[in-house]
């Protein structure tokens, strides 16, 4: 019996994972200062660029017309301790899809190297900086998948799984921008081919599980095939937030280090070069208020407002 009566989407795992981590972010930000809060502000900015862009995408996904399970957000460790943060798993009655999602700012230029090159314009000028390639990241994420899902199998069975995998695990970087160009005219076609458009992801899947010679299955395998995925994650605990804490409890230290110091060093009295030290008028109009008086007093006179 099939899963579906007709195509319909299955969100095994819907994230909320960038959420918690910009609700933190923002409780941080008003007890930060100078470059630390400048840091956390622009990391504000850029959790919440992708948090929009992976929302396009779930909306592509969840209006597909085609029977999908997706897992979003999904990380995986493996034995050999290395890691992988997906942002979507999905599974079709075909192929199983890893999406890699940007929401990049500014024209992006692919070389024939395979370099990405963003240009951004600030002012009247316009600045060129390399990214790293979201390419060369998700196949690093295909790997520590592969790995995963071998794990605990004998030689034989690795090889065998192994050598299809391939062809059935595809990888595809996810453009969620709209307004973003992307020149890949000197590209290599097998970089060209994995990058696509959010608006042309659900076209990009369909025709690659059309000429996909992968046996179909059903829906119920299919959700199958993601609780399987879904038993293998792990909770991950976000080193990014400890990291701006620190930087927040460095800063306090410096400043407090800084008062101290100050506070400590000794004030000189530019008259006669004794130390100044602390004194409150006895009488007067200005009785109870403190000054820095020479210590030298009487022989030397000199005062010093606070």
């Amino acid at each position: 019996m099939e899963l579906f009566s007709k195509p319909e989407v299955c969100v095994l795992k819907e994230s909320n994972t960038a959420e918690t981590y910009l609700q933190k972010l923002e409780k941080l930000l008003p007890k930060a200062e100078g470059d630390t809060a400048k840091a956390i502000e622009k990391e504000i900015f850029v959790t919440k660029a992708g948090i929009a862009g992976e929302n396009t995408i779930m909306y592509e996904l969840k209006n597909s017309g085609m029977d999908l399970v997706v897992l979003h957000d999904l990380y995986l460790e493996t034995s050999s301790d290395t890691s992988a943060q997906i942002d979507f798993l999905v599974i079709t009655n075909k192929l199983i899809f890893v999406l890699e999602c940007k929401n990049l700012f500014g024209n992006i230029e692919i070389n024939n190297k395979g370099d990405f090159i963003r240009t951004i314009r600030y002012g009247n000028k316009y600045y060129k900086e390399g990214i790293y390639s979201p390419i060369t990241q998700n196949e690093r994420h295909l790997q520590v998948i592969k790995d995963k899902k071998v794990e605990n199998m004998g030689k034989l069975m690795r090889v065998f799984l192994n050598s299809g995998f391939d062809d059935l695990f595809k990888s595809l970087v996810v453009l969620a921008n709209p307004k973003t160009v992307v020149n890949d005219k000197y590209a290599k076609k097998e970089v060209k081919d994995k990058i696509v458009r959010a608006d042309q992801l659900v076209s990009t899947m369909k025709a690659m599980n059309k000429t996909s010679k992968e046996v179909k299955s059903s829906s119920k395998d299919m959700k199958m095939i993601g609780e399987k995925w879904l038993s293998r994650c792990v909770e991950h605990n976000d080193e990014r937030i400890l990291k701006f804490e620190q930087m927040i409890q460095e800063d306090v230290k410096e400043l407090t280090e800084k008062d101290i110091a100050e506070a400590n060093e000794e004030k000189i009295c530019p008259r006669c070069g004794h130390p100044l030290i602390l004194r409150e008028a006895k009488r007067g109009e200005h009785a109870g208020e403190q000054f820095w008086g020479c210590s030298n007093y009487p022989h030397c006179r000199y005062i010093e407002k606070l």
